[in-house]
């Protein structure tokens, strides 16, 4: 049986590119449009409005989507769950993580699976671990490397691997609006202080509640998309941030950074591996979420 137009059209309902989903298909972007049109002719609906600058599902594709999901997801715990019983795994699992998630744990967790498991290919996608939880449920990925959220949603699963405590960090060098005495905070301290925090997040919803407990409204200098970009720019000497210690601990910027030992300290944060429930169904899954 031949998935590859699934697969086609799941890359470009991704990026909406025809240049970049082809690179991530391996395959010509000629021949992309060609198993895009081909799937159109056979469903007899248009999937795409495209024109020279634009790329857009349609209704008919987005209902679409959810279905080639669904099949190519059955199909692969089909194939798996034979080669299972054969003894050998093969396909490809995608993972999402933070870039200091990257290499804080992905040796250890794939260093002795990659030797046990060789012809199954691991696919890396970085980015903001707020981020994570959505593209999981909207089955952009296989697993992420992720914070465990307050609710965890029911659709998921939640392996813990470490924790690491949220801290607020500001740069070593002198400024007048970091806060002369962080251990007994006061309004008066933190109400003009510029702060660097994530646009969403775990990390944000605990920072909020603590400016919310002293009873200031947050001066926000900066709201970006992951913690790397917090530390850069608290190195900088742009404002105060509020970051994972383990972010910190990696970062190469930790010799411009000082911690500041603010009370009450804000709630730790749990990094484990996440997963769909559906997904574990698969043989692959299953095998990498048997490693933690």
């Amino acid at each position: 049986m031949d998935m590859r137009p699934l697969r086609h059209f799941l890359s470009l309902t991704e990026t909406l590119h025809f240049g970049r989903a082809s690179e991530a298909c391996h395959v010509s972007p000629s021949t992309l449009s060609r198993s895009v049109r081909q799937l159109e002719a056979t469903l007899g609906v248009v999937l795409f409005e495209r024109d020279n600058r634009h790329v857009a599902l349609t209704p008919q594709g987005r209902f679409f989507q959810n279905y080639a999901r669904d099949a190519l997801e059955q199909w692969d715990t089909v194939r798996q769950t034979l080669m299972e019983e054969s003894k050998e795994l093969t396909g490809e699992i995608s993972i999402y993580c933070s870039v200091t998630a990257s290499y804080s744990f992905l040796y250890d967790l794939l260093s002795e699976f990659r030797q046990r498991h060789p012809r199954i290919e691991l696919k890396l996608h970085t980015g903001d671990p707020a981020d994570s939880l959505a593209r999981i449920q909207a089955g952009e990925e296989d697993m992420a490397i992720a914070p465990r959220p307050r609710q965890l949603p029911d659709s998921l699963a939640f392996k813990p691997m470490t924790t690491s405590p949220l801290v607020f960090i500001a740069p070593r060098s002198h400024a007048a609006w970091i806060p002369p005495t962080p251990e007994v905070p006061t309004p008066a301290q933190w109400r003009n202080v510029p702060m660097i925090l994530s646009e969403s997040g775990l990390a944000r919803e605990h920072c909020d509640t603590w400016f919310k407990a002293l009873g200031v409204t947050p001066q926000i200098y900066a709201q970006v998309a992951g913690n790397e970009a917090i530390v850069s720019m608290v190195g900088l000497g742009f404002g105060v941030g509020v970051v994972p210690r383990i972010v910190l601990d990696n970062s190469p910027l930790f010799d411009r950074i000082r911690v500041l030992p603010v009370k009450p300290e804000l709630p730790h944060y749990d990094v484990g591996l996440c997963v769909s429930q559906r997904r574990l169904k698969s043989p692959l899954i299953r095998a990498l979420w048997a490693e933690i």
